[in-house]
């Protein structure tokens, strides 16, 4: 019974980490949808620059298994959309604007990915929590 124990609470822990970790990448994607038209502060300056997270697995020795968590977040060095809007406060000298290189599209379809993952740990979580709950069952008959 030991082991079972073991492997319920290692399950448990491995889809924690993996919600712990899709959690991050939701708040991410969330800031990156928040600043998707925003401008710069100064004339002709950078805009906001879209962030990439990106994960890392670790060993967990006390569990024996290997986790995942939210590695670096990192800066995505594609290139700013520009338009022409001399009126805009922020347009540089010729009168472009650059606005951030956040595609809301691809921003949606990654929550979307991130969502299924988060539910799918969440649904390990559960799974986990019925047969523990059905083995004490078992063992107070």
């Amino acid at each position: 019974m030991a082991d079972e124990g073991m492997d319920f609470i290692r399950s448990m822990s491995i889809a924690a980490s993996g919600l712990r970790a899709q959690a991050g990448r939701m708040r991410v994607i969330s800031e990156n949808l928040a600043n998707a038209d925003s401008t710069a502060q100064t004339p002709g300056g950078d805009p906001y620059r879209r962030k990439v997270p990106t994960f890392s697995s670790t060993l967990d020795r006390s569990l024996d298994a290997r986790v995942v968590s939210l590695g670096r977040v990192r800066p995505d060095n594609s290139g700013f959309r520009v338009k022409h809007e001399p009126g805009n406060p922020a347009a540089d000298a010729s009168g472009n604007v650059k606005y951030p290189n956040v595609n809301p599209v691809i921003e949606m379809t990654d929550m979307r990915d991130a969502q299924r993952s988060y539910e799918a740990n969440l649904n390990i979580i559960t799974a986990t929590r019925r047969m523990i709950q059905r083995t004490l069952d078992i063992l107070k008959a």
